[in-house]
Parts: C-alpha cells; structure tokens; sequence
C-alpha cells in the first residue's frame, strides 16, 4: 500500500493543481445541458462568489495590495496556487498607479480544451473571478483584460489600475 508520505509535495500539488485546473470543464460538460441558457450566468456568479478566497489567500499569506504592482503580483501569486504550477505568469509595473498582469500558459484554459470546452466559455469563468478579485483586494483598483489566450491572443494582458467601479463594504459587484 502506498504512503501519502512517500509521495513528495510538488507531486501532490502538481495532481491537486490540475485536477483543479479540470473541474470547471467538467462541470461545464455535464451539467450546461441540463441547466440550459442559464448555465452561463449561474457559473459566472460561481466565480464571483469563489473570488472570495483570493482575499483570505492574501490576507492569509500577508500579500500587500496597497499598490498595482503589489494587487498584480497578489493575484498572480493566488492564481499559481489555486491553478498549478503550470500557471506561468508575471507582475509587471507600468507606472505608480498600473500594473499588468501577462499570462503565457493557463491550465484552466489548457483542461478545458482537453475537456472539450471552448475559450470564450474558459474566459467567461476567468474575467468574473479576476474582475471580481482585484477590487475585493483593494477597493480602489479595477483590472480589465486587454488580450486573452482564450479568445486567441498568444498571451492574457489584464490591466490594474487605479479606479474604476466601487463595490458595496462586504459585496461582490453583480
């Protein structure tokens, strides 16, 4: 019989990170026919709600978000643990209030492939989950994506900067 402990803890997160990485697709694939033209509008609320734990991630980990550059590298630090070390991502500061995030290789992206589901459904779960998250981090920032793999771009450019849409003490924007 195996030991859990013989198994060394990249391995464990690498097959956590992807079988992650592999739910949205999954749940997309078995349950859209089911829910119908509804489906898109319930799961982006499932984002949203689950950006949530970007701010208990940060808080957590005692990540600053004072800045962009710091609100860019958070989120970039959160996504890497929640989706895997195939994550492959940078923080990059282009002035005291805006930062951009690049991604070059997303494995929500990648499994959904996989699992048969297109980029716009992947890029619809990603923009509510960062979208949401960057401002729960710091209220005084937005992002905004700029190029996106999932719609065919060779990498995801997702603009922080100072301002934008406010959200309620304690709400997630709807």
């Amino acid at each position: 019989m195996a030991d859990l402990n013989s198994i060394p803890d990249e391995t464990r997160w690498r097959i956590a990170a992807e079988f992650s990485a592999t739910m949205p697709a999954l749940y997309d694939h078995a349950i859209r026919g089911t829910v119908g033209e509804r489906y898109d509008e319930i799961e982006q609320e499932v984002w949203m709600e689950a950006a949530k734990i970007i701010v208990d991630i940060a808080k957590s980990l005692s990540l600053p978000t004072g800045t962009a550059q710091d609100l860019a590298e958070a989120m970039r630090v959160v996504m890497v643990i929640l989706f895997g070390p195939e994550f492959k991502s940078e923080a990059l500061e282009v002035s005291k209030d805006g930062a951009v995030i690049i991604i070059r290789r997303c494995p929500l992206l990648l499994n959904g492939s996989y699992a048969g589901i297109d980029g716009e459904r992947t890029f619809h779960k990603c923009m509510a989950f960062t979208l949401t998250g960057i401002p729960m981090l710091n209220r005084d920032f937005s992002a905004r994506f700029v190029r996106t793999m999932c719609t065919g771009d060779r990498q995801c450019e997702i603009k922080v900067a100072k301002g934008g849409p406010p959200l309620p003490d304690g709400k997630i924007k709807k």
